[in-house]
């Protein structure tokens, strides 16, 4: 009404429209504190001595975008990552922080969230609903119903996270029916998972009271879900990329998009760098023909108004935060970003102050294991040659079960690099049980002594790929001094290392710095003659029971369809 005034006029904007489907132009819009107090075309009455007020020249308004399903436990801080994400208009993210809690359990999950908050991006966080992946052979740190409550009682946290082994849900896993439970009794979000599941499967996990997927890979998977009253969040990230099969037939099809949101479902450093975060899948999906406006859409209010945050955020309108983002072309990086009426980022660069993360000295200290020798890697037999089962990579994810015959010298079974078959190694390092497991991979191709990770999906145990038992005794043993990272030996020389000191699977260092060290790791394997184009991938998927066929942890060689453990001998 003007009897206060405003903080900020906005005028001359072609204000994106997600309520109307529409673009207004030649809107006002005035902004006090963290809110919109009015959008229309005449602000003049909110004006005060103190307003700045800024002349948009006809530049497209539109909301800040949400990412509702991402995983930010990984390569660089939250604080590092806000840069990015801003940079591309991300304004909110919902975080799955299943990595950090297996590593770290429910103390994880509080530092996480303290070091989510008093950042300029919005970070809303869910209690990991994928943990353990298999009771049988996991030993990853879960949450227990006590601790859920509690981590309920958290700032930002607003439901439960994937819960992807839908099997558990369709078979009723008591303890699974717990969290559920939990969860609805509380009101909350619940977020799915639900690759492979169709029909009465799929129907039986929906009314278990899980709203949402993230893993449709093409349209059919889509429209089912849809129809099931699911909402959807298509993904376009760096491990899967869905767009392509799933939006032209969209378009030709034209269900109702009010449960179509973008997801990335988490993204690497040379990803967001080059490609973008949310806006990425805008452009993505305007250039496969979608109406921009839906596309803003998708990217915005769909997000909140699944998580029950559409009074606030979503669009812009009065009452609601002011998150938004003006453009020269809706099909570019936006020119400027507010977060809650506050300018964060202008003409590609950040122009607020983001603090610096001050962890504590538990959180980079999860390398729990003795130095290692020789001795660690060796596979005994007798002979001279011994036949071994060999997990065979098909992709940097996908493997089978294969069979190899192998040299014995000393009663060590050997490694081959002339039949590409190398020595793969998991070992507990959040324990420091001594527990592990030794087997055969194939398919590896790159010329090197030692690949080795402290980071792996949802089990975080050290894995290491290697020709040389010396050189993957070298590898392991920087890890443990480095206490995590990823690091690539030959000869006893390291030939490129990021280091991941934070629960040995996030980086200390500044994002330019994980970037050019992650583009290093991956051309050095890839030089050294890798077969596959992101070697990264393999420790990160070796140990990942929710895939099939065969992985390789702590507690053993693991047939996933089987839930049996494999010898590595014949």
């Amino acid at each position: 009404m003007g009897d206060k005034k405003t903080d900020i006029i906005l005028k001359n904007c072609s204000l994106v429209n997600v309520y109307t489907r529409e673009i207004n132009k030649n809107i006002q819009v005035a902004i006090i504190k963290d809110r919109i107090a009015y959008v229309g075309p005449d602000a003049t009455h909110a004006a005060g001595n103190h307003t700045t007020i800024i002349d948009l020249e006809g530049k497209y308004l539109t909301p800040g975008f949400a990412d509702p399903h991402v995983h930010i436990d990984q390569f660089v801080l939250p604080s590092e990552l806000a840069k990015q994400s801003l940079l591309c208009g991300t304004t909110s993210l919902f975080s799955d922080p299943i990595d950090i809690v297996s590593v770290c359990g429910f103390r994880g999950l509080k530092e996480f969230v303290r070091i989510c908050s008093g950042l300029p991006i919005r970070i809303f966080s869910v209690s990991p609903g994928g943990l353990p992946v298999d009771r049988r052979f996991s030993h990853g740190k879960t949450l227990s119903i006590p601790q859920d409550k509690a981590a309920l009682k958290l700032d930002d946290v607003v439901g439960l996270g994937e819960v992807f082994s839908w099997t558990k849900v369709t078979t009723r896993d008591p303890q699974t029916m717990k969290k559920l439970a939990n969860m609805l009794d509380h009101n909350c979000i619940i977020n799915g998972h639900t690759a492979g599941a169709s029909d009465k499967k799929l129907n039986a996990y929906i009314s278990s009271g899980i709203f949402s997927c993230h893993e449709p890979i093409d349209y059919d998977q889509t429209i089912e879900r849809l129809r099931l009253g699911m909402w959807v969040m298509m993904r376009e990230g760096s491990i899967r990329r869905d767009l392509k099969n799933i939006i032209p037939q969209i378009i030709a099809n034209r269900p109702y998009l009010a449960r179509l949101m973008f997801c990335s479902d988490g993204l690497d450093p040379l990803d967001i760098s080059q490609y973008g975060h949310i806006d990425h899948c805008i452009r993505e999906t305007i250039k496969l023909g979608m109406n921009p406006i839906d596309a803003i859409t998708c990217a915005s209010r769909t997000s909140f108004d699944y998580y029950g945050m559409g009074k606030d955020l979503g669009g812009i309108a009065p009452g609601k935060l002011a998150d938004m983002l003006v453009f020269d072309d809706l099909e570019q990086k936006p020119r400027k970003v507010f977060v809650g009426g506050k300018l964060v980022a202008s003409n590609g660069s950040i122009v607020t102050k983001i603090r610096k993360d001050i962890l504590p000295a538990w959180i980079t200290n999860t390398v729990k294991l003795r130095p290692f020798s020789e001795s660690d890697f060796v596979i005994k037999s007798k002979g001279q040659s011994r036949m071994v089962n060999v997990i065979e990579m098909e992709t940097e994810i996908i493997t089978k079960l294969s069979s190899a015959e192998l040299s014995v010298q000393d009663e060590n079974v050997l490694a081959s690099q002339e039949k590409d078959v190398w020595k793969v190694a998991a070992f507990d390092r959040i324990y420091g049980s001594g527990k592990s497991a030794i087997g055969f991979l194939k398919n590896f191709g790159a010329q090197i002594g030692a690949f080795a990770s402290t980071w792996s999906f949802h089990e975080n145990d050290l894995i290491l790929i290697g020709s040389s038992e010396k050189d993957m005794a070298f590898a392991a043993n920087h890890l443990i001094k480095s206490q995590g990272g990823m690091v690539i030996v030959k000869d006893g020389k390291v030939l490129s290392f990021l280091p991941l000191a934070v629960a040995g699977i996030i980086s200390k260092n500044p994002f330019d710095d994980v970037l050019r060290r992650f583009v290093d790791l991956n051309q050095t394997l890839k030089d050294h003659g890798c077969r596959f184009p992101r070697p990264h991938l393999m420790p990160l998927f070796l140990p990942f029971l929710a895939l099939p066929s065969v992985r390789i942890l702590h507690s053993g060689i693991i047939d996933v369809k089987k839930r049996s453990v494999v010898s590595p001998l014949a």
